[in-house]
């Protein structure tokens, strides 16, 4: 076996096998599949490959590529994924070198923590990232349905502009400890990010909201207005953290319906969040 870094080029081979993988996953334990054709894993993977945040490697196998994996190296805390391996080729402890090649990338660039999220109906996964030192710390509910279109009184929320980059890193800090700057600039620049305002001042913000994306926020009535905001939820949905009982009980209560269990997995730095937040699929 051969891991080595990954190009653009290879987007095309590996992007099927993103498909395959996360059909094949899915499908076997009854949930939908969360690449749901094989050219968005392809248009998934040509993005990240080709982004210079993100560190990216190929596993070949008798000259066959077999699998892929990344790392998003924007912030001070890393986040794995997404992570596949043909289902041709299981059982051959590709996943775990490919999860070893970027947790050496991470010990090598001295990253505060890595971060993954986690399928939690995958046995597999969960026992392999264990292994590794990941510990499981936040039980997610992927969520999707129609635009709630409400009005959270004394919230008003409006898009994001490069000028509230300091305001919305100092809310990141407040609920978890660091910020996540860069990829906030990349949703900045794509124009997705919106922020939300309760007092004058910004209380919270979202990259999108969508399952690639991430928002975070002072207080509930602030993510929930951010989410009502929100004309879609992009891909399977957004992730909830299921302990939020409050917030995951008001999206029940608007039309969201839980899609699929994950699970937020964790190694180094870790503060229990002091706000609300949604994590996106990479952490």
């Amino acid at each position: 076996m051969l891991i080595r870094t990954a190009t653009p080029e290879d987007a095309e081979i590996c992007g099927q096998i993103c498909y395959d993988a996360f059909y094949k996953v899915g499908t076997d334990h009854n949930f939908p599949p969360d690449v749901p054709v094989a050219s968005v894993g392809v248009d998934i993977l040509r993005a990240i490959f080709s982004h210079p945040g993100f560190y990216c490697v190929v596993a070949e196998q008798d000259g066959r590529i077999a699998g892929s994996n990344c790392l998003d190296e924007r912030d001070s805390i890393a986040g794995v994924g997404p992570i596949t391996v043909d289902p041709a080729a299981q059982n051959a402890r590709i996943g775990r070198e490919l999860m070893e090649a970027v947790l050496h990338r991470a010990r090598s660039r001295n990253f505060a923590g890595v971060r993954l999220v986690q399928a939690a109906f995958h046995n597999r996964s969960l026992s392999l990232y264990a292994k590794l030192g990941f510990v499981a710390r936040e039980p997610l509910s992927v969520m999707q349905g129609p635009a709630i279109g409400k009005h959270v009184e004394g919230c008003s929320v409006r898009q994001a502009q490069l000028s509230d980059l300091e305001e919305c890193n100092r809310v990141c800090r407040l609920v978890h400890g660091h910020q996540r700057g860069g990829e906030l600039t990349d949703a900045l620049n794509r124009g997705t990010a919106t922020v939300v305002e309760r007092g004058g001042r910004i209380t919270g913000y979202a990259t999108a909201l969508a399952f690639f994306a991430h928002a975070v926020a002072e207080a509930n009535p602030d993510l929930q207005a951010l989410i009502s905001s929100a004309a879609s939820f992009g891909g399977p949905g957004i992730l909830v953290p299921t302990r939020n009982a409050q917030l995951f009980r008001w999206c029940l209560e608007n039309g969201l319906r839980v899609v699929e269990p994950m699970t937020l997995m964790t190694m180094g730095l870790y503060n229990e969040p002091a706000g609300v937040y949604l994590p996106s699929i990479s952490y």
